[in-house]
């Protein structure tokens, strides 16, 4: 899908051509969709087809007058009654008189400047487009890890009520995406390392600020991420130690259970064989014999309780 837009008297419009200073929004293209803006354009059509790769990595490109930043975004989606984050490539190209955007699916960022919701937004001033896609795109890094963060409170506290395979498979899913997050965090670093050296965008003085301001976000997105990360994988390992005591205590009860229970059975076996044995004739043997098992079975019992077996 193409969408067009552009600003005019101060306003965000939708029109249903291309324009000079217009911002040409794709989502999921086609191939003619593709052909058709590459030759409208002039942009290569591999670099429109390099962001819609889910593994294409985060980078900085330049080819005939044509610059593409790509970064990776997060994303969220469900997954039965559970969400799943994750991150896709997003592209933005810049040609001497528009600015492209590329991405796999409808995503949240661009979805508030198709809506105006993004103050001092103009789309002719493409420098500081690109640095707004940049810092928010940053900024909804550490919304969802804030999500990640209570996410993993509340599955913590089931699981100190009871140890299922549920919540622990719900960690697992956490954890794989904070590794998700801190991977595409430092290739996007990377990325503003770069542009914050290379000359791939118009510096202008109001923008200066936008710029560190983008750096400072991703910096803190990185830290926090990899502060959850750390949390997150202690917790897996301490609770991975519960579930091996739990194991080894309920094996213990177990194994002093068999223990006493077998003291009855291995004096019920000896009288119980076809050979004489004491109180034969007697007619309180059976008695006799049921209270030294209980007896036995009881002193037992006694001394594991002592020794915290049971």
């Amino acid at each position: 899908m193409v969408t067009y837009y552009n600003t005019i008297d101060d306003k965000l419009v939708e029109t249903d051509s291309l324009e000079k200073g217009c911002w040409v929004c794709m989502v999921h293209p086609d191939d003619a969709e593709l052909l058709d803006i590459s030759r409208k354009t002039g942009a290569e059509p591999d670099m429109l087809r390099a962001p819609l790769d889910p593994e294409e990595r985060a980078r900085l490109e330049t080819e005939g007058g044509v610059s593409l930043i790509l970064v990776d975004i997060p994303t969220i989606e469900m997954d039965g009654k559970d969400f799943v984050y994750s991150t896709i490539p997003l592209g933005i190209l810049m040609t001497e008189s528009h600015l492209i955007t590329v991405c796999l699916k409808d995503s949240h960022i661009m979805r508030d400047f198709a809506q105006n919701r993004v103050k001092g937004f103009y789309t002719y001033k493409k420098t500081r487009f690109i640095l707004q896609i940049l810092y928010r795109n940053s900024t909804r890094y550490l919304q969802y890890l804030r999500q990640i963060d209570k996410k993993t409170t509340v599955v913590e506290n089931q699981l100190e009520k009871t140890l299922r395979n549920q919540e622990l498979m719900q960690l697992m899913r956490l954890e794989k995406s904070l590794v998700f997050f801190a991977t595409s965090l430092k290739s996007n670093e990377n990325v503003l390392e770069r542009l914050l050296r290379s000359d791939l965008i118009r510096r202008f003085p109001e923008d200066e600020d936008l710029l560190e301001d983008v750096i400072v976000e991703n910096k803190q997105a990185i830290e926090m991420c990899t502060i959850y990360r750390d949390i997150l994988s202690s917790t897996m390992d301490g609770f991975s130690s519960v579930i091996s005591n739990n194991a080894n205590d309920t094996m213990k009860v177990l194994t002093s259970l068999t223990l006493v229970l077998s003291i009855p059975t291995l004096i019920a076996s000896i009288w119980g064989m076809n050979v004489a044995v004491p109180f034969e004739q007697n007619a309180w043997g059976f008695w006799v014999l049921l209270g030294a098992s209980l007896v036995a079975s009881i002193i037992s019992i006694i001394i594991l309780s002592r020794r915290k077996m049971l």
